[in-house]
Parts: structure tokens; sequence; C-alpha cells
């Protein structure tokens, strides 16, 4: 019965020692499921100007489209403060047409690129209230993305 006990316990160690990293991982989450700054506590403050917002946004858009490459009639703004979520963020709107998948051109499309904490955070789609009179300048870099 002693053995019994031994090989049990020996078990027991091991599975432990297996499911040890299952449950760091847990712990830790993927990145996947980070939520964004915006939705988080980091982003509390005034927020600073985001230096940087043309090559953010470009990182932005480069995730955002299925093909970045051949973008037409591409225009961007300055960012400005506006509320977003009952906070106030950086945004700054984009005017352009994509390439579809079948390589032909439809409809310029508007979105908006919101900056937390000085950083490019996210591309949103729903831009009426936020890009409203938004003052729009030649954005060639978004012209020129290659994959």
């Amino acid at each position: 019965m002693a053995g019994e006990f031994d090989s049990l316990g020996r078990l027991a160690k091991r599975a432990a020692i297996l499911m040890l990293p299952l449950a760091l991982a847990a712990c830790f989450g993927s990145d996947g499921d980070r939520p964004s700054l915006m939705e988080g506590g980091q982003a509390g403050g005034p927020q600073p100007f985001p230096d940087n917002f043309r090559g953010d946004t470009l990182a932005l858009m480069r995730t955002y489209l299925n093909n970045p490459v051949g973008v037409r009639e591409a225009s961007m703004a300055d960012p400005v403060l506006r509320e977003v979520g009952g906070r106030q963020f950086y945004v700054s709107c984009l005017h352009f047409t994509p390439r579809e998948s079948d390589g032909s051109y439809k409809g310029m499309r508007e979105r908006a690129a919101i900056f937390v904490n000085g950083r490019g955070d996210r591309i949103v789609d729903r831009t009426s209230e936020l890009c409203a009179g938004a003052v729009y300048a030649p954005f060639p870099e978004l012209e020129k993305m290659a994959r």
C-alpha cells in the first residue's frame, strides 16, 4: 500500500509540473486578449500630442488594410483632441481610396486614427462625429505603402 501512495505522489508531482506552464499562461493572458490602452487605466490624465502621428498611422493602416498596396487619394488631418468613450484623446482623420481584392477601386473611405499616451492605438470607421470639420492635407506616405 505504501508503494501505491509513492506512485500516486510521483504522478501528482508530474501532473503539477506539467500544468504549471498552463497556469502561468492563464495568468498573463495572450496579446490578442490585451485591451487597448483606451480601455485601461493607463490612458488617464491629459493626453500628450502624438509627435509621430504620421508614422504611427502608417503602422496602424498596414495592419488595418487587407492590402496596403495601391491606396489612392490619401489625405490626413492633423490630430485634434476629441471625446472618445467619455475621455479626451487625440484623433487624426484619414481619407483614402483602397484597392479592392479584385484590383478595382470603389468609393473613398474615411477613417480615424486614435492616439493614446502619444502613440497610435486603433483605427475606427465610425467617424462622422470624430471627423466633423477636419481639414485634410495630402498624405502621400499612405499611397506609397508596400507589403
